[in-house]
Formats: C-alpha cells, sequence, structure tokens
C-alpha cells in the first residue's frame, strides 16, 4: 500500500477524466476450491487496488463525481471473523488508510447506484456478472456491451503510465524473478522433473513475501506457447524453457523467460536458432523509444526472425514481403510482448483495444493479431520484450496441406525441425522520455556464455 496521498490524488485524477456520474469499483471476493471455506488464495481486483488500496475480501466502492463523495461499501468483522481469522480493524479505519471518510454496510449499495447514471469496467469473474445483474439488471450476456467506455479509456491511461513508486515496485518484482530464472538454470539437468523446476522458483516468489504472477510455465515442450503441464522429465538433448514471474506483495509483476539447454550446451542447430532468437531480441531493444509504435518493434523482431531462417533455408524469397503476408508466423506466432504492472497482462480485462492500441483496431491476420500492444510508445510504459521461434508440428503439417506461403517457406528443410521444440528469452522494459531501461537491478543471463556460468555458481 502507498500513502494515502496517492491514492487521493489518483481518485482526484479520475473524476476529473471522466467528468460526471457515479463510477462503481466491484472488489473480488474468495473463491472457493472445492467448497466454501476451503478457498484459493485472494487477488484483490487490480483497479480497485490502484484506486483504493484495500487488499481483502467483500468490498465495493463508488465515486459519485457530481456528487463529490467517495464512498467504501463493505462490513466491519464479526467474533465469528475474529475467531478465525484473527483482530481486525474496523472498515472505517481500513478506509482511513487511503482518504477515505465514508464508508456504508455492503447491503446499502444497491439502493445508492439504483436510478442512477453508473459507470461500470467489464466484467472478468462470474462473482461480478451476478452483482451487475443484481445491482443494474443487466443481463451476463450484455454487460461487456454496456461497460463505460470513459471509464475504461480513463483507467487505462492513468495505469498505463507507470509513476516513480509503482516502478520501484516493479523493479522488486522483477528482481525476484531474475532468482527464479537463476535457479532453474542452477538445477536443470537429465533426469529433473518440470514439476520440480515449476515447485522451486514458486518458493522463491513466495519466499519474497508475494507469489507468482501467472501460473508457472515449465516445460521441455516450448513449442507449447503457454505450456501449464508439468508432466515431463528432461532428457539429455532437450532444452527447458521457464517462463515465471513474481508478484510482490502490493501485487506488482515481474514476467521473464528463459531456454536454457538440459545438458548445459545447446547442440548446433539449437544454438543457431537460439541465436537468431536473441538477435530479433537485441533488435525489438534498440527500436524502443517514445513515440515509435510498437507494432513497428514487433515487425523489426518479426524481419529480423525472418532473415534469421533464410540464411538457414528454411525461408526464402523477399524477407519484407514475407513479414507483411504472415509467413514468419510459421516460426513466430504470437506477439512481442504486452503491459505489465498490477496484472502481468496489464488491464486486459479492459481490453486489448484500449490498453494496447488505443481505440484502434487489431489485425486480424495471423500471428499479428495475438500482438497485445501496438500503440506508440509512451514514457512511463511497462511492458515485456519477449521474441521466440516455434516448431508446431501441426501448424507446419497444417499450412502445408493448405499451400499456405509456397513462395516463402521452404517445408522440406522446415520438416526437419518438426522435433525441435521452441524457445525464447524474456526481458522487461521501461520507456524513458528520453528511449527506453531495462527494468531490475539484477541482470537475467541471456546468452548461452553467460548461463553456462550462472548455473554453475551455487
Amino acid at each position: 500500500m502507498f500513502s494515502k496521498e496517492t491514492y487521493i490524488q489518483r481518485r482526484r485524477q479520475l473524476k476529473e477524466r471522466v467528468g460526471s456520474g457515479l463510477l462503481l469499483f466491484l472488489g473480488n471476493d474468495n473463491a472457493p476450491m472445492n467448497y466454501a471455506d476451503n478457498t484459493y488464495s485472494f487477488r484483490q481486483d487490480s483497479t480497485f487496488l490502484y484506486y483504493f488500496g484495500l487488499d481483502h475480501d467483500g468490498l465495493a466502492a463508488v465515486i459519485d463525481v457530481d456528487g463529490d463523495r467517495e464512498i467504501i461499501f463493505g462490513n466491519d468483522p464479526t467474533i465469528d471473523d475474529i475467531v478465525w481469522m484473527g483482530t481486525q480493524p474496523p472498515l472505517a479505519e481500513k478506509a482511513g488508510r487511503v482518504g477515505i471518510s465514508e464508508t456504508l454496510p455492503l447491503s446499502r449499495l444497491a439502493g445508492f447506484v439504483k436510478g442512477k447514471q453508473v459507470h461500470y469496467l467489464p466484467p472478468y469473474r462470474g462473482e461480478h456478472q451476478v452483482k451487475l445483474q443484481e445491482l443494474l439488471g443487466i443481463a451476463p450476456a450484455a454487460q461487456a456491451a454496456g461497460a463505460s467506455i470513459p471509464f475504461i479509456r480513463a483507467v487505462v491511461d492513468m495505469r498505463n503510465h507507470k509513476t516513480a513508486e509503482e516502478i520501484a515496485e516493479i523493479e522488486q518484482a522483477v528482481d525476484i524473478s531474475v532468482e527464479m530464472h537463476l535457479a532453474m538454470m542452477r538445477m536443470v539437468r537429465p533426469g529433473i522433473h518440470e514439476a520440480e523446476v515449476r515447485a522451486a522458483v514458486t518458493a522463491i516468489a513466495q519466499r519474497g513475501g508475494g507469489d507468482i504472477s501467472f501460473p508457472v510455465i515449465a516445460t521441455t515442450h516450448g513449442q507449447t506457447l503457454h505450456n501449464h503441464g508439468y508432466i515431463h522429465t528432461a532428457q539429455a538433448g532437450d532444452m527447458f524453457l521457464l517462463d515465471a514471474g513474481a508478484e510482490v506483495a502490493s501485487h506488482y509483476c515481474g514476467d521473464l523467460s528463459s531456454t536454457y539447454p538440459v545438458s548445459g550446451t545447446f547442440d548446433e542447430r539449437q544454438r543457431v536458432i537460439f541465436d537468431i532468437c536473441l538477435n530479433a531480441h537485441r533488435t525489438a531493444v534498440a527500436a524502443l523509444a517514445p513515440g515509435v509504435p510498437f507494432r513497428d518493434v514487433h515487425l523489426k523482431a518479426c524481419t529480423a526472425i525472418a532473415e534469421g531462417m533464410k540464411s538457414i533455408g528454411l525461408m526464402k524469397g523477399d524477407v519484407d514481403e514475407a513479414v507483411q503476408a504472415g509467413a514468419h508466423a510459421m516460426f513466430f506466432p504470437c506477439g512481442l510482448g504486452h503491459m505489465m504492472g498490477l496484472d502481468v497482462h496489464d488491464m486486459e480485462n479492459l481490453g486489448e483495444v484500449w490498453v494496447g492500441y488505443d481505440g484502434q483496431p487489431k489485425s486480424t491476420l495471423f500471428g499479428i493479431k495475438s500482438l497485445r500492444l501496438a500503440r506508440p510508445l509512451e514514457p512511463g510504459f511497462v511492458f515485456t520484450i519477449e521474441p521466440g521461434i516455434y516448431f508446431i508440428p501441426e501448424l507446419i503439417d497444417r499450412w502445408r496441406a493448405e499451400g499456405r506461403f509456397t513462395d516463402f517457406l521452404c517445408y522440406d528443410a522446415i520438416d526437419k525441425f518438426r522435433d525441435f521444440g521452441g524457445l525464447r528469452n524474456e526481458e522487461d522494459y521501461l520507456i524513458t522520455p528520453d528511449g527506453c531501461r531495462r527494468l531490475g537491478t539484477k541482470y537475467k543471463p541471456m546468452t548461452p556464455d553467460e548461463m553456462a556460468a550462472a548455473a554453475s555458481q551455487e
């Protein structure tokens, strides 16, 4: 939690941006795993945290712009709550810590919003959909379309521009994330199970006082972009891909990826592909600056990958034409990066068209359509850079059968890589007034030599 002045100022700016009406914030509730009293770890709604800072369940809030009122709705702890959970301050005391002087019982919320112009954000939990139906009479199927665009855009613009105190929290998360990746490099060897790596890096995140920022990806099958299964045992010759980040107690996130050779050294084929991917990463970083559209940065990385693939005989023809057509997506079918902050994919529930595109339409082209960030970069933006190269047998077979991109793709040569898997490396960056800065005071090894040196250290 930041100082109450931070939250007061954020709410003041929000009121100025939206202008009028009643702004509704739904906090999260505990979510049962298999029965009511056995819950998942609680995670507060990030926008609620951003403006109100209170990190516990059973809360909602309203900002009445026209009436100049800010109210937190919730209930004081009962004696049963205290018996089971320990001594807890009353709601008014907690609200005062974030500069809110007015609190009301949660039962008063429905009456307060009835008949008023209510701005709400797109719901992403079933509990929010139920509450919006009860409070506003809007059926779940209609709620996303009815969400307030002025409210969304105001929140997005504020949360997209990270302040110095936010950046400090993110850097703490990135530093813990680096430790997670160093641990992977030190422990990966033939015979180790994916679940062992997952457990070890999760423990590091939790020892830092927070948790993981998203389900850990720890796999020898890197061609599956979001592989959350942990069923394989690493074999000599495999590559181990770890995509994992820490979330600190304030809930700001880190997000890093590393690909490490299980045998300790990449074979010749792996090293060639790794170096092509690393060159794409460096090409993207060199292009980062205020005012540069991130879509252009993404396409520079795509071009670097296509040039590398052409140099080893997997692509042919004009590289720029191949990228414009989308042929590079055979190897890089996803986006270069995404915004990051209180959410690892920051504000994804508010819509990529607003967060990453500033209201402009997204491409429908395979590969480009998965790009979460395309808008011109601005000072204060925090995001990932994570080019990857993936050989997905099902994609190879489908495109070949369909005769796609035969002017650019050398299918016979590509087929020899169908057992390769996939790899990526990822770092987190901040746009500054005059350029960019890699986040974190600790450095995640990026080159094969750096990773080998890190793996040898205790």
